[in-house]
Order: structure tokens, then C-alpha cells, then sequence
């Protein structure tokens, strides 16, 4: 491809130097080539949802949100598991959504980077099919067991998980073809 594809990053843990966030530090320094992905850094600074301010009072960091991942041509969503489900602020901020078309036929990208991240993986799948997104399995990475596979500057120290997120780059980039 000869331009790049703007993607909207966004990790579901507020953790610094969580794991998930230096799995998207990696996907962008590692493929700078074929993405231009810009990371959303402020998931913590999001107000709670409100249905009653939801469309027509969305706060400014809403409507920010909203516009960035409406000017994207795609996004990646990269989470940790919290007691068996999503964390509260990657639900919050995805809770925005629900009554807009933002995310119908999005290209996403889906990556669970947990412990274990079952449970959490299959909540993001319904909830971004229940948003309307366009993923598939190629599109799609449960890495379990993170901690041990990523070093604290952030290098993958897996090969095994740095094969799947290289393949997971791939297809997400085959996706837009």
C-alpha cells in the first residue's frame, strides 16, 4: 500500500507501563511502515457514561473520542482482564457508543493481553459486534500470560507472541485490502 492507515489505538488498562500499552508501543514502532497509529492516552480522564448527555450534551472528551475514531480508518482495542471481565474504563468509554454508528463497519483490531483474558476476549468480541464493527478472526489475538512475554522496556521476549503479533499486523493490514 502506498499510504498509510490511520489507526486509533486504544488500551483498555490507565495502568503506566501496563502491559497492553507497550504491546501497542510495539505494533507502532514495529509497523510504522504501513500504519500511521496514533495511541489514546486519556481512557482515565474519560467521564462516566450518562445517557442522559449521551448524543446532543457528550462531553468535550467524548466528542474528541468520537471524532478521532470517526476520522480513523480503523482501530485497535488492546486489554488486560479485570476479575474475569473488561476494565471498567475500556467499558465506560465503549459505552459512548452504543447510540452512534461510529463504529459500524470500522475496521478493528482486537487484541486480549492477560493472565488468562478468556472471559474479557469474548465480552470485546460481543460488545464490538453489538457495535457493529468489522473484525474477524484474522483480526482478532488472545495473549495469555503477558507479563512473562514482555520485558519492562517493552521488547516482546517471546517469539512465539511476537510471530502471532507480527501475523495479527498482517492480517489487520489485509483487512483494508
Amino acid at each position: 500500500m502506498s499510504s498509510k492507515i490511520k489507526i486509533i489505538a486504544i488500551s483498555g488498562s490507565t495502568r503506566k507501563d501496563s502491559s497492553n500499552f507497550k504491546i501497542l508501543q510495539y505494533i507502532s514502532s514495529q509497523f510504522r511502515s504501513e500504519f500511521e497509529l496514533e495511541i489514546f492516552e486519556d481512557l482515565d480522564k474519560l467521564p462516566h457514561f450518562n445517557p442522559d448527555l449521551d448524543i446532543d450534551n457528550a462531553p468535550k472528551e467524548i466528542v474528541a473520542l468520537r471524532n478521532k475514531i470517526n476520522d480513523a480508518q480503523g482501530v485497535v482495542i488492546c486489554t488486560p482482564e479485570y476479575v474475569f471481565s473488561l476494565p471498567e474504563s475500556l467499558k465506560n468509554a465503549l459505552e459512548w457508543f452504543v447510540s452512534t454508528t461510529i463504529f459500524s463497519n470500522k475496521k478493528v483490531g482486537l487484541v486480549t493481553a492477560s493472565a488468562s483474558g478468556d472471559m474479557a476476549h469474548e465480552q470485546l468480541l460481543l460488545i464490538m459486534k453489538t457495535l457493529g464493527a468489522d473484525f474477524d478472526s484474522n483480526t482478532q489475538l488472545l495473549i495469555q500470560g503477558v507479563r512473562g512475554k514482555i520485558d519492562s522496556e517493552g521488547k516482546i521476549i517471546d517469539s512465539e507472541t511476537a510471530i502471532s503479533l507480527q501475523n495479527f499486523v498482517k492480517k489487520f493490514e489485509n483487512h483494508f485490502l
